[in-house]
């Protein structure tokens, strides 16, 4: 009888941002789209582009790439937007095009090195080495989290002091 090894991997969505290969745990997309009109929302953050109605629900869109800070790229048809679960909420993320889904073994994966990173990068959860690319994997709440991205955007309610105004 022969002995069954169990390799532990992780099953990753496959998107691309620029020249760049991005990875997404496959348990927190929901599902993927093509690019279909937003809905601006005043006041949101820069990286927020809107909303858009999906099957009846509203649901909030960012654009990645202005979230890493990246120049402006025009749309194409590759574009396409991941609708994720995370944080108890549904929201779609702007990517360039969606490549494929892969299963890439834990010892394919390297921590980032503290010389790359900033204090403020635990949203990069390793580089992987696949034979002929490099693919950046990222925890998705954690980025979005890290700076109360999905406050206001979650339906949770923040807690807000009242000022005081005094009226003479």
């Amino acid at each position: 009888m022969a002995k069954e090894t169990l390799v532990a991997e992780k099953q990753m969505v496959l998107f691309e941002l620029g020249s760049e290969t991005y990875g997404l745990d496959i348990a927190t997309v929901h599902e993927i789209i093509r690019m279909q009109p937003i809905t601006k929302v005043p006041k949101a953050p820069v990286y927020v582009e809107g909303v858009i109605n999906l099957r009846g629900k509203v649901i909030p869109v960012i654009d990645i790439g202005k979230r890493f800070g990246f120049e402006k790229s025009e749309r194409a048809k590759n574009n396409r937007i991941v609708v994720v679960y995370i944080q108890d909420t549904t929201l779609g993320i702007i990517v360039d095009a969606v490549t494929e889904v892969v299963r890439i073994p834990n010892e394919a994966i390297e921590a980032v090195s503290d010389i790359v990173t900033s204090g403020n990068s635990d949203y990069l959860q390793g580089i992987a080495k696949l034979d002929n690319k490099m693919v950046i994997l990222l925890a998705l709440e954690k980025l979005l989290s890290a700076e109360s991205a999905l406050a206001g955007l979650t339906g949770k309610t923040v807690e807000a002091k009242p000022e005081l105004v005094s009226v003479k």
